[in-house]
């Protein structure tokens, strides 16, 4: 295996790329941040208020019961039902618009499903 197909490499360059991306996006109490955090089984999200070191709302998939979406299965239709469980959260608490930080993560597969989920949920960004 070369150095550019191990674990350590793919996780320190995500990393990388998520640092680069958070010296620009920052979140506040009217606009939070929409933190996503991906693991191989699950994910997870957070509206984080970066000003006063806060998390406004969050929402995983732990304990979620698999949604009926049609033409979605698994982890994808979980990521959608999470982005709009964090929607249905953020509006309870009156925000409406977010900053998108998908922590170096392509914007691809369950990435883009929690970030549509949240649109459907009502979510501007």
């Amino acid at each position: 295996m070369s150095v550019r197909e191990s674990a350590k490499y793919r996780r320190d360059s995500r990393l990388r790329r998520s640092q680069r991306v958070r010296r620009r996006v920052s979140g506040s109490a009217e606009k939070p941040r929409l933190s996503v955090h991906r693991s191989n089984k699950h994910i997870f999200a957070q509206l984080i208020d970066d000003e006063s070191g806060i998390t406004l709302a969050s929402a995983h998939d732990l304990r979620m019961d698999p949604p009926e979406i049609e033409g979605a299965d698994g982890k994808v239709a979980r990521a959608r039902a999470v982005g709009q469980a964090v929607a249905e959260k953020a509006k309870g608490k009156g925000i409406e618009t977010i900053v998108f930080d998908r922590s170096g993560y392509r914007y691809h597969g369950r990435i883009a499903a929690l970030a549509e989920g949240a649109r459907e949920g009502g979510l501007k960004f």
